[in-house]
Order: structure tokens, then sequence, then C-alpha cells
């Protein structure tokens, strides 16, 4: 089954069979955020394979609540979790503070739950802090006996954050988003294969880059790729890699975080 074990993806499906009638009767009775996070901890358990008495803590509580969860892994805070209500419809807004002190305290990871719905966001480090939903499940939508369920599952794993699995998952949707994409076609190299394509079909056709990109613009991607937040972020993460792929080019090391900038005359 793709990257997940034989022994993680048994763990994972029945669990998955075991917590659905239990969380879809909690809803029904539209059960308080104390008692879901008891559901939530056992989830974490059960389904998702950490000690509950190792892994899980309580101990970066940000409201003087018990509904704040954490994992800790090897003395790691590695995931902040925001416990609402299970009848609760998530918002970005709950997410913001949990966000907010994850960067404060150096984690990366923020998820935001009812239970029912787990969504597990990225957090971005700049000014001002932001962050990036890169999971969003549905326990009660999940199929004990699909491969892609239980791999999407497996995310939110133990086994996940040791090797890495949910920072390879948010690389790749990073990638593959229609903004980054938009943000690689409309950058110089790939013009410029288009218009040496172009030039021959049309060989006696004068074709120049500015042309191509308006046309690129204009008729050829959607405005919503073009303009806004995402774009403008995509853009920053293409032009980032085009200059760290120059520079290996010309033999120059990339600067440590923190290290010092070298002295100009």
């Amino acid at each position: 089954m793709g990257s997940v074990s034989t022994k993680v993806a048994q763990r994972i499906s029945a669990g998955i069979k075991k917590f659905q009638p239990i969380l879809a009767a909690a809803k029904a009775r539209d059960v308080n955020e104390s008692d879901t996070v008891i559901i939530v901890t056992d989830i974490l358990h059960e389904v998702f394979g950490y000690e509950k008495f190792v892994d899980i803590t309580s101990e970066h509580m940000i409201r003087s609540t018990f509904c704040d969860l954490a994992i800790k892994l090897d003395g790691r805070l590695a995931l902040l979790i925001e416990v609402k209500a299970i009848g609760t419809d998530l918002k970005d807004l709950h997410v913001k503070q949990a966000v907010d002190y994850a960067a404060n305290q150096g984690c990366d990871w923020v998820a935001l739950t009812n239970g029912i719905c787990w969504r597990v966001y990225k957090v971005i480090f700049g000014k001002p802090i932001e962050n990036e939903l890169v999971v969003d499940l549905h326990l009660l939508d999940l199929r004990p006996r699909v491969d892609a369920d239980i791999e999407l599952a497996a995310l939110l794993g133990k086994e996940g954050w040791q090797k890495e699995r949910l920072g390879e998952y948010q690389s790749q949707r990073q990638a593959l988003s229609r903004f980054t994409i938009a943000a690689v076609l409309t950058t110089d190299p790939v013009i410029d294969v288009v218009r040496r394509e172009l030039r021959r079909v049309s060989p006696d056709a004068k074709i120049e880059s500015a042309d191509i990109v308006k046309v690129m613009q204009d008729e050829v991607l959607k405005r919503d790729v073009l303009d806004g937040d995402k774009a403008a972020a995509a853009k920053k993460i293409v032009a980032r890699a085009g200059n760290r792929t120059l520079r290996a080019a010309k033999g120059l090391d990339e600067p440590r975080p923190g290290a010092p900038t070298p002295a100009t005359s």
C-alpha cells in the first residue's frame, strides 16, 4: 500500500471502523468540547498511533482550558491541536490563535479538529505569521478499505512524522498548485522554450517574448492564478528556486539562516 506499512494500514482501517459510529453518535448528542477532547485523544492513540501518556500532552494549553492538545515526539513539539466541540463548524479564524502560539514555540504544524473533521496547517514564518491548509480529512467519509483514504489518514500518524511524510506531501501539493504552475509558465526559461517552438511552427512570424507573456496572461491562464496573495506567494517560491539554481550553477553556496552577511566595499 504505497508508503504505508501493512501494520499501520491495519491499525488505521480498524480505527476508522471503530470510531465512525462513535463519532456519529457523539454528533447526534451534540457533545461539548470536554467530551470531544476525550474522543480526540482516543483517536490520536488508536487511529494515528500516538502513545497516550508519552506523545500526547495538554501542557501547551493556550487558554485556561483543557481542550487543547499537543503531540511531542522525542521531547520536541511536533503538532499543536486545537479542539472544538463536535458540532462546531470549523473556520480558519479558529486556528489563528493556535498558529500564532505555534510560531512563538517554533512549531511548524497546527491541527484544528472537532473529532470528525481534521485540518492540518503548515505555519509560515514571516511578518505577519501565516498558515497554509495542507490536509483536510473527514473521518466519517474515510473508507477503511480504500488505499488512498488510508494513505491520507496516515499523514497524521506517528509514523508519518517519523518519516517526514507530511512535509513531503505539502511540498508536492505546493509544486502542483495552479498558482505555482502558472508562475512557472510565465518564467523566462519557459517563455523562451515556447518562443522557440512557435518559431518552428511559423518560421516567418516575428514572435517576441513579451507577446507570448501577454497572450499567456490575457487568454491562456485564468486571472485568479495570476493575481492575489497566493499568486504572489507562488511567484516568490519560483523565483527563490530559480535563484538557488543560478547560485548552484555559479558554484556559490547558499547562506545559512542566521549567518553573517559578507561585508561589501
